[in-house]
């Protein structure tokens, strides 16, 4: 197990160095010059090209690159052409606030899908089942800018229920810690401020949990539907098991497999994919950082930010792969 533990991380380097060859190349295929959207469109020649130079951006391609690489070696992600700025120093903040999103989104997903595909299979071709797959199929098939328009206009606009944007009440701004607003609100013993966090997560965290629901309740469905078909789930019941136990006891446990894993990608996909719904919510998230640092050029930004994520991604997987371990004893990694 630690044999294959320290295996698959040390993978995990040839695979991010090629993820930075792909990003470079292909940020740097990007009509436009960075000096040019700084300094505006009445810039002089003379100024953009003082400007170009004094990025670096007159060098040829490849010492820009090994540069870039030398620094990120050194665990310096580099500078920021639009601000300036330490990326180390910017970035956390807006991948904090992509976290807790994410985190809460995908909680929601998985409590609510994961029970929901296995009352499905529980009562198969009943009209929950036929309910919960139709509603699954509405979720997967949902554009998301739609789904958090609607939100906005309902419960906030109309109901008046929660906040439309943003991560806190600007009056009544959070003292960032952690930059993780939950936790630093508890940290501080600021519950009313707490509450307003929660309030502002609601809407965002349930537009972006969407897809992921209905993608884990249909495979929690489909998987729980062939293991509830197996000699053992049969034996158990003729044991006269209750069949919540039988259920959620011994058919969860062995159909948790192929869920585990769409939760992992899911994960994944939504630290790097929460973009419309930043941007609907006014989220100040790691998209609209990229966005934002796209409509700069601003290519060390973007640079490191995908990485970053490319590297939680792959990390997920990653976790994901050891926990099969721990959930099935039959699963070995020897090699």
């Amino acid at each position: 197990m630690f044999t294959y533990t320290v295996r698959r991380i040390l993978s995990l380097i040839p695979v991010l160095f090629g993820m930075t060859i792909i990003v470079f190349a292909i940020i740097h295929a990007i009509p436009g010059n960075p000096a040019q959207v700084i300094l505006g469109q009445r810039a002089t020649q003379e100024s953009i090209a003082l400007v170009t130079k004094e990025l670096g951006l007159d060098r040829p391609w490849y010492i820009q690159y090994f540069d870039y690489i030398n620094k990120l070696l050194h665990g310096d992600l580099g500078t920021s052409l639009r601000t300036r700025g330490p990326i180390n120093e910017e970035i956390w903040p807006f991948l904090a606030a992509t976290f807790e999103l994410t985190l809460v989104a995908m909680i929601i997903a998985i409590v609510i899908g994961v029970n929901a595909g296995i009352i499905s299979a529980w009562f198969s071709k009943s009209w929950f089942d036929y309910f919960a797959m139709l509603l699954a199929l509405i979720g997967v098939s949902m554009p998301i800018f739609w789904l958090g328009l609607m939100m906005q206009w309902g419960f906030a606009n109309e109901l008046g229920l929660f906040p439309t944007t943003g991560r806190e009440n600007v009056r009544d701004p959070v003292t960032a810690i952690t930059n993780l607003y939950l936790i630093d609100t508890l940290i501080q013993g600021r519950f009313d401020q707490f509450a307003t966090v929660v309030k502002h997560l609601v809407l965002p965290s349930f537009a972006l949990a969407t897809i992921p629901m209905a993608i884990i309740a249909r495979m929690t469905r489909a998987t729980m539907l062939e293991v509830m078909k197996s000699d053992y789930i049969r034996t158990a019941r003729a044991k006269g098991l209750r069949m919540f136990w039988v259920v959620y006891k011994h058919s969860l446990k062995n159909a948790v497999i192929p869920v585990l894993t769409v939760i992992g990608l899911q994960t994944g996909l939504l630290l790097g994919g929460a973009i419309l719904t930043e941007t609907i919510f006014g989220w100040p998230g790691i998209g609209r950082y990229l966005y934002d640092a796209i409509l700069y050029r601003d290519y060390p930004v973007i640079q490191s930010g995908i990485l970053i994520i490319a590297a939680i991604f792959v990390l997920i997987n990653l976790i994901v792969d050891l926990l099969y371990v721990f959930v099935d004893p039959r699963i070995k990694y020897t090699k």
